[in-house]
């Protein structure tokens, strides 16, 4: 009994704290009005075999209403018509330029080194590092530029829209991207704090100063890191600048995976980066998750045909499956996610954890992962 009593509280606490996550987390208003002059906004973007998907982005950034932008693509080694395609779309508007990629130095990450090299490039005072799966609304520069203005903020990023459309990534992506991230991080107090702390950074959205970037040392700064954005937003807080998480589902949308093996591979490689830092802190993370998020629904089962609990357990037991639906209710609803992703809740759990496992047997192992064709190893070498 202590014991349930114990993960009911905890469950409570967690949705008690999404619910101010969600009461308290911004949408980018689209009456913003571009300051005059309006200042240029660089749009950077790095590619690796995008064919599929760089057309309909660039597509999307070309329909902005923001008066004053370009748009720069490298081509980071791409094997497939992702730099035919950009070219193309170069010919036809002045904004977009296409870039070639350098080889990779020794102790880069692929992507940090793409983006380092588009910085380099960039003109701009405000710098949009975005992915090559993603798509805005035409008012995305004029929006986010305006609450960076009213916020005094370096730093934007947020929960994009993710679009799901395999049965896999509706039981996973919310529930990382979202239901995890809501639960656990107290954003409601992160961003009222008075001390500068960091915020959530997602790589798919990164609206920075450019001043301030170039302060930290840019990508440079964590040039070896594969969670890159993570890592930028440590050192923003670390340098006292202030960081503004919004709702960006509204303007911008992603599918990050088109079929299971891509999407496994990268869940391995977040998962993977975490347990390279602390194998133990992982394992206590996996552990409490199979506790809070899984563990009820067990209880439910083996109380409803296995046994003959107590009614105080019983209820205890209820009163946890039922927290954790609501909380999955709450921020599905807030970001369009499919009711299946909630009803199959306790699947896509299981399948972290394994994913979880699999990351952390990888890194003891010292097999490394795979990403956009190169295997990285637990300190970031490339091989």
């Amino acid at each position: 009994m202590l014991y349930q009593q114990i993960i009911a509280f905890v469950l409570l606490i967690l949705f008690i704290n999404l619910l101010l996550n969600l009461r308290s987390l911004n949408k980018a208003r689209g009456n913003n009005k571009p300051p005059e002059p309006a200042p240029l906004i660089s749009v950077l973007i790095p590619a690796r075999n995008e064919e599929a998907n760089i057309g309909a982005c660039l597509d999307s950034l070309r329909k902005q209403d923001y008066p004053y932008f370009e748009i720069l693509v490298l081509d980071d080694s791409s094997t497939d018509g992702t730099a035919e395609v950009v070219a193309r779309l170069a010919s036809e508007d002045q904004r977009v330029k296409l870039l070639k990629g350098q080889p990779l130095p020794p102790g880069w990450a692929g992507k940090p080194f793409a983006c380092h090299q588009l910085a380099q490039e960039a003109r701009g005072s405000w710098l949009l590092f975005t992915d090559a799966d993603t798509l805005h609304a035409p008012s995305v520069l004029r929006s986010v530029l305006g609450v960076a203005l009213e916020s005094d903020a370096a730093l934007i990023s947020g929960f994009p829209y993710q679009r799901t459309t395999s049965i896999w990534q509706k039981m996973a992506i919310p529930i990382l991207f979202y239901f995890m991230l809501l639960s656990w991080m107290p954003f409601w107090w992160m961003q009222r704090s008075r001390r500068t702390l960091p915020s959530v950074a997602i790589g798919q959205f990164l609206f920075f100063s450019a001043r301030e970037y170039r302060a930290i040392g840019g990508h440079e700064a964590v040039k070896s890191r594969i969670l890159e954005d993570v890592w930028l937003g440590m050192e923003m807080a670390r340098h006292h600048y202030k960081q503004v998480t919004l709702d960006l589902s509204k303007l911008v949308s992603c599918q990050m995976y088109t079929g299971f093996g891509p999407m496994w591979d990268g869940i391995t490689r977040w998962l993977y980066m975490i347990s390279s830092v602390s194998t133990l802190a992982f394992l206590v993370i996996m552990a409490t998750v199979l506790l809070l998020f899984l563990a009820p629904f067990l209880w439910l089962i083996y109380g409803l045909l296995l046994a003959q609990p107590a009614l105080a357990w019983q209820v205890l037991v209820i009163l946890q499956v039922a927290i954790v639906f609501l909380s999955r209710f709450f921020a599905g609803r807030r970001f369009s996610q499919s009711k299946t992703s909630i009803i199959l809740h306790p699947v896509g759990v299981v399948f972290l954890l394994l994913v979880g496992f699999y990351a952390t047997y990888q890194h003891l192992r010292g097999g490394g992962v795979k990403w956009k064709g190169r295997v990285y190893e637990a300190e970031s070498h490339v091989n």
